[in-house]
């Protein structure tokens, strides 16, 4: 089924819709959680809650992009999720992940006083059109969907250290692009 058939089914408020989401995208937002939890009856659970959060969104709501929809909201449901768990420390990988960023980004204090995360999320968003596609898609691995660099090393076919050396260049790049622009 495609996917505006499946948003239709959600406007139309058909429970077939959150059945055709599963079967169309379970494996996807199964992968953005694993990535983040390290238990796989945590992750499940964040799935259904994204069924729900989706059931809520899309009738005020019509997304352009559903697996973007969907991985954001199961992104989000999972690091709630992983920040609730965060004192048994369950995935080092997800807190590597985000410790490599904090040198990027500034602090929160400032991010909240200088532009809100929409605006944080757009210049990501511009740096990232700025860069090689190979690149970008190794960023986008390991800061969205939280790959190790073994994965994206094994996904790609490039060795740990280029994924490692990729990533240490594209922080740096980052880093100064969003002080160019004044963060």
């Amino acid at each position: 089924m495609e996917d505006n058939e499946i948003i239709q089914l959600y406007w139309d408020r058909s429970e077939e819709a959150v059945s055709e989401t599963d079967r169309k995208y379970k494996a996807l937002c199964m992968h953005v959680a694993g990535n983040i939890l390290s238990d796989r009856s945590d992750s499940e659970e964040c799935l259904n809650d994204t069924y729900l959060a989706a059931w809520n969104a899309i009738p005020s709501d019509r997304p352009k992009f559903f697996p973007a929809f969907l991985c954001r909201i199961m992104r989000n449901i999972a690091l709630k999720r992983y920040e609730y768990n965060s004192a048994a420390k369950r995935c080092p990988e997800v807190k590597l992940s985000l410790d490599e960023l904090d040198e990027c980004i500034p602090s929160d204090e400032n991010v909240e006083r200088i532009c809100d995360a929409k605006e944080l999320g757009r210049l990501i968003s511009d740096f990232l059109r700025e860069q090689s596609e190979k690149n970008r898609v190794v960023f986008i691995r390991r800061y969205w969907y939280y790959d190790s660099v073994r994965e994206i090393a094994e996904r790609y076919a490039f060795s740990e250290n280029a994924v490692k050396q990729i990533l240490f260049r594209m922080r740096e790049k980052l880093k100064d692009f969003l002080a160019e622009e004044g963060l």
